[in-house]
């Protein structure tokens, strides 16, 4: 299990940001989109690979495995096996996670691997309620009967149930996502100024980004049917302010909190993908690795605590390593909610929850802010779910290979109470 895993090349589309309707591309034309563009510059052709494992959270019911419907989609062919994987926001890691150790085992050697979600697809529901009188009324055979059941329909009945709010709410504790943030925002004493402080500077470092260019070699341009190009997230407020940000109000707990669209990050279609290789395949196809997959990590936590769960992943690799956070050149943390980001780091630099929590005999200390989300996050980006996981992975080895640094760590909160990491090394 100590092969090398190297990873050969990434590309993602553009983070669409939705706008209260069905997006202009479902979740396979987003991974189809990334994936094809990623295999049209390889030095194999799609049909060499191993496998294909994609990180979904919400497919849509006629793409209940996608990764092997884009796998098909892309010209692998119908031998190469496509599969999907789901450990909701951190889909996109497990991908990655579980081509490593199939890699490592021997059993396969060049593997794409990534995430997706288009979550403006994300469906409405009928209730319960609505579904019972349905059956009454496919059940009635008669006019009598079918007269019978009209008299029991109530309007209410068609009141839709929002299917991503299901998804977002964890049912051992009955909170929405956001809920879990005002937890930790509580815990740690962090206030809504420095939240929306946050979400400013991730906007303003998505901004820097890309007038810099830092996006352009990953983005994949999508091309809808009218023809309209998408080329840039377009989630990113080039206009924002603490004082339009001040003006928003708590969703999540509307008397009390904190927590607002504002400083929490965006409903949002995309797809990330990552090439891995092994060293057999590296020398087969005359491959040159940008970098390898050195460890990786999951990690269980209380699920009203989940945003807590990228200190609790990550920590265990910096031990196995002997590092600590600032011996990194480069920190992604999945910008979830800016409280949830801004509790790590204060978990991090807190002896008591080092100790009791992490088993450590004391605190490790804070991420350097210029080495953590660096070129801002999903805050400013959009987070959708199944994709996350991959792009920051990516975009952790792009850091490195721009800045000449050696390594990196990809964290990621997962709703239902867990933590994810990866510790990636630059090559060349």
């Amino acid at each position: 299990m100590n092969r090398p895993v190297y990873i050969v090349d990434g590309a993602r589309t553009p983070f669409l940001k939705a706008k209260n309707a069905p997006g202009p591309f479902a979740a396979s034309d987003l991974a189809t989109a990334a994936g094809s563009a990623l295999l049209a510059r390889q030095r194999f052709a799609p049909d060499q690979l191993d496998e294909v494992i994609l990180g979904c959270a919400s497919p849509s019911p006629d793409e209940v495995n996608i990764g092997r419907v884009v796998a098909l989609r892309m010209g692998c062919g119908q031998k190469v096996p496509g599969w999907t994987v789901m450990r909701n926001c951190a889909s996109g890691m497990q991908a990655l996670d579980a081509a490593m150790v199939n890699i490592q085992a021997g059993r396969s050697h060049l593997v794409l691997a990534g995430g997706v979600d288009a979550l403006s697809r994300a469906p409405l529901l009928f209730s319960d309620a609505m579904v019972r009188w349905l059956s009454g009324w496919y059940a009635a055979k008669t006019t009598g009967q079918k007269l019978a059941a009209l008299r029991q329909f109530k309007l209410g009945y068609l009141a839709p149930v929002i299917g991503i709010m299901k998804g977002l709410t964890d049912p051992i504790v009955g909170q929405l996502m956001g809920q879990t943030a005002e937890n930790l925002a509580h815990r740690f004493q962090i206030t809504r100024e420095e939240m929306d402080a946050y979400a400013l500077e991730s906007h303003r470092r998505v901004v820097a980004a890309q007038d810099d260019g830092r996006f352009d070699e990953q983005i994949v341009p999508l091309i809808d049917r009218d023809g309209t190009v998408y080329r840039i997230d377009d989630g990113v407020r080039r206009d924002a302010s603490i004082a339009a940000l001040a003006k928003l109000k708590p969703f999540f707990d509307r008397r009390y909190g904190r927590v607002t669209a504002g400083n929490s990050s965006q409903i949002t279609d995309g797809a990330a993908w990552l090439v891995l290789a092994s060293e057999e395949a590296v020398e087969r196809y005359g491959l040159a690795p940008l970098g390898r997959i050195v460890d990786s990590q999951w990690a269980g936590l209380d699920p009203a605590q989940m945003g807590l769960g990228p200190v609790h992943a990550a920590v265990p690799i910096m031990q196995r390593h002997d590092l600590t956070p600032n011996a990194l050149d480069a920190w992604e943390i999945n910008e979830a909610f800016a409280a949830q980001v801004i509790a790590c780091q204060r978990a991090l630099a807190d002896i008591d929850y080092c100790r009791n929590e992490l088993g450590l005999s004391g605190a490790l200390g804070a991420i350097d802010a210029e080495r953590l989300n660096a070129d801002g996050g999903a805050v400013a980006l959009g987070h959708p779910v199944g994709a996350s996981g991959a792009r920051i992975v990516l975009h952790v080895l792009a850091r490195l290979r721009r800045s000449g640094g050696a390594r990196g760590m990809a964290s990621i909160c997962i709703g239902g109470g867990q933590g994810g990491a990866m510790l990636i090394e630059r090559c060349g």
